[in-house]
């Protein structure tokens, strides 16, 4: 049987699944506490080992708090909010976005969000390039010595490239991420932005003390769980909406069916549609970031009955992460939810999942016949591990291991999923 190993090294536990290539079965997992404070690869290597098997090892990363991006637009409702859009769609924990030309003000508040990398935007191809070449210039004479990927006006980006990559800095061109108005094309970004990742921050983060951790780690894990909510979406005509609470972080994920309105018609957004997104909510989160949750809950007037009962916070930080991922996103006719997270899958799953579904004063509309599961086995970043190399397989492990059912969730689950969660 071929098998491949699939790890997630997060902030605080490092997750493992062993996997079937065959049938993309889930053989086994295991997790272990992340060796941050020494050397990451202590924790990675313990969790791979306590497994009963071995493969080839797929490998993603949060530890050291991720990917942080600040992007740099033209114009703040469109080229800078596609950035935007298209930087939490990598996986990136978007720290900061500046719109229009860049001055010593704005200059000094891009260096105070202390970035990993920048994405830098501007113009529809064929359009001003003015803006793009400015803000190339002053990135070039400033002091902030990070990896810049250029994703703008494609009859620009070359220059603005050559004003970077003469005074030092590590430079990617790539396709404009807004080629027109209303076109947002966020694939060749992405892709750029994960490389970059893997070649200039994880070993920047002094994570572990050699080179073989940067070797093995192949994509951020918010860009890894992105890639599998895609699998899953890709294997039913629904949409798909996933909601993890940490300890730190509340990401929104969703997958929706494209609208053809919506892309070229009146109500296309100018800054254009994003079928598959993320969102990352850094004041959100059960342990670190529960002081953010409980005044967060307190500013929406959202009820929390503990703030020291773990799923009481955590159904706060998922109702407020969604409401926020909602804004502009037609969820209503979303089909399945998943919950993921400690908390959900330790018991909490039910409350929270009730909490988001129920919500009624959020400004949003809930779906209204959604089926419910959750994560339990920690799967979807496997998935996404797997889905460029094996699709087969990455679709196997969704539909036959994983995603456990819980209450008030009825019916199938996407194809190959029986009503009780597990493979049909």
């Amino acid at each position: 049987m071929t098998q491949a190993v699939c790890v997630d090294v997060g902030s605080t536990y490092t997750k493992a699944c062993l996997v079937d290539l065959g049938g993309g079965g889930l053989v086994a997992r295991t997790e272990v506490p992340t060796t941050a404070a020494t050397d990451v690869l202590t924790g990675l290597d313990a969790a791979v080992s306590s497994l009963p098997g071995s493969g080839e090892l797929h490998v993603c990363s949060s530890a050291g708090g991720g990917l942080r991006l600040a992007v740099v637009g033209y114009e703040r409702l469109v080229t800078a909010s596609a950035g935007h859009r298209v930087g939490l769609s990598a996986g990136a924990t978007v720290v900061h976005v500046a719109a229009g030309l860049l001055d010593g003000r704005s200059v000094s508040s891009l260096k105070a969000s202390r970035p990993d990398v920048i994405l830098l935007v501007g113009g529809t191809d064929g359009g001003d390039g003015d803006v793009l070449l400015h803000n190339a210039r002053r990135l070039a004479t400033s002091r902030l010595r990070r990896p810049v990927v250029v994703a703008g006006n494609s009859s620009v980006a070359a220059d603005a490239a050559a004003l970077l990559t003469g005074r030092g800095l590590p430079v990617t061109v790539t396709g404009n991420v807004l080629p027109r108005i209303g076109v947002l094309d966020p694939g060749p970004a992405r892709a750029a932005i994960r490389e970059v990742f893997l070649r200039h921050v994880i070993g920047g983060k002094r994570l572990s003390r050699g080179p073989r951790f940067a070797s093995l780690v192949r994509a951020a894990t918010p860009d890894a769980v992105l890639a599998g909510v895609e699998v899953l979406a890709g294997h039913s005509t629904e949409g798909v909406l996933l909601i993890d609470v940490g300890g730190a972080t509340t990401d929104v994920y969703s997958a929706l069916v494209p609208d053809a309105e919506e892309e070229t018609g009146p109500r296309r957004d100018v800054a254009g549609t994003l079928w598959r997104m993320r969102t990352v909510e850094g004041d959100l989160g059960v342990a670190v970031s529960a002081p953010g949750t409980a005044a967060a809950a307190a500013a929406e007037r959202l009820p929390l009955r503990d703030p020291g009962d773990p799923v009481a916070l955590a159904s706060a930080a998922a109702t407020i992460a969604v409401r926020r991922h909602a804004r502009g996103r037609a969820l209503r006719d979303v089909r399945l939810v998943i919950g993921s997270g400690g908390v959900l899958r330790h018991g909490g799953g039910d409350a929270v999942l009730d909490a988001v579904l129920g919500d009624l004063a959020g400004g949003w509309a809930p779906p209204d016949r959604a089926r419910r599961m959750i994560d339990k086995d920690y799967v979807l970043a496997a998935a996404g591990l797997l889905s460029a190399e094996h699709p087969q397989a990455a679709a196997g492990l969704l539909s036959g291991s994983g995603l456990s059912q819980v209450r008030g969730g009825g019916g199938e689950v996407g194809r190959g999923v029986n009503r009780s969660g597990t493979a049909g």
